[in-house]
């Protein structure tokens, strides 16, 4: 049963926060979220923390996760897409960092979104831990 989902940045600038997402201590996926802007609704990626994701159903993605207690802002979610450009503020799953149209990306978003559905079985809740790795 999953209870730990870490976010471990490792890229930060004007094309986006790339990291990696690791699944009760494995590496799962790689994450794309918008730069860093001060945690700036819509526009930025969350400060790095300590949160809880609680499953939601959302109008657009349909079963995701979003992440709780982010200071100013809500209504971030796990979810599948591309670009820098398909979030404004969630955490984009991927199988692997590429090129879309040009633009820097993450590749086959929705099949690794399905499998990290898949991962989380019946779970309604878990600890979600961010970190920046280039920052160390």
């Amino acid at each position: 049963m999953l209870k730990k989902v870490e976010l471990m940045r490792v890229e930060q600038g004007d094309e986006g926060t790339f990291g990696v997402l690791r699944l009760e201590g494995r590496a799962y996926c790689v994450t794309l979220e918008p730069p860093d802007r001060d945690n700036m609704a819509n526009m930025s990626c969350i400060p790095a923390g300590h949160y809880m994701c609680r499953l939601v159903e959302s109008p657009r993605f349909g079963r995701t996760f979003e992440v709780m207690n982010v200071p100013g802002r809500s209504h971030i979610l796990l979810h599948p897409g591309n670009v820098v450009g398909d979030t404004r503020g969630c955490v984009l799953l991927g199988r692997e960092f590429g090129r879309l149209r040009g633009d820097r990306a993450v590749l086959n978003s929705g099949k690794t979104f399905a499998g990290f559905l898949e991962q989380c079985g019946d779970v309604n809740e878990f600890a979600f831990m961010v970190t920046n790795a280039y920052e160390e």
